[in-house]
């Protein structure tokens, strides 16, 4: 009888649980001067509480006289829920900005059972900002929004 690798059980059991995902689309927008998105991603309890982030993408190479995070104000619900008051980078949660297309993010496995707001917020450059703001139940169920010029479909997964 042959036994697994350790590297592969390892790699089992440090595999983080989740309670779902959300999927995150930044279409593809024909301008004369396309700039990513910042994108801000985070949970509120629907009853009220403390706003989580999920997710800050932006340009984190960005350096000299107008680092990439003088402008992560321009995430404004996202800033004045609790963005301000963040160190970036924040290890886990921030990360650079990202190309048109679909993107994941694990929803926490800590999440208590309730209701809560999903809220994915874009700002970009020469562009425009948008809000799309999706109901989120713990234990995950599907749901799905859609904003309407600087972010697409944004879905909930269950697991």
């Amino acid at each position: 009888m042959r036994l697994a690798s350790p590297v592969l059980i390892a790699g089992v059991i440090a595999a983080p649980a989740t309670a779902g995902t959300v999927s995150v689309t930044i279409p593809k927008l024909s301008v004369a001067e396309y700039h990513r998105p910042y994108v801000a991603v985070w949970i509120e309890p629907a009853a009220g509480g403390p706003a989580r982030t999920l997710a800050v993408w932006y340009d984190i190479k960005k350096g000299g006289n107008e680092p990439g995070t003088k402008w992560l104000a321009d995430l404004r619900a996202w800033w004045r829920k609790g963005g301000r008051s963040m160190t970036m980078p924040a290890n886990g949660v921030s990360g650079a900005t990202r190309a048109p297309g679909t993107h994941s993010i694990p929803l926490p496995a800590d999440l208590k059972p309730g209701t809560y707001t999903l809220n994915v917020e874009a700002a970009r450059e020469t562009g425009g900002r948008e809000l799309v703001q999706v109901p989120l139940t713990v234990p995950a169920k599907a749901a799905r929004a859609s904003g309407s010029h600087e972010l697409g479909a944004v879905v909930i997964s269950a697991r």
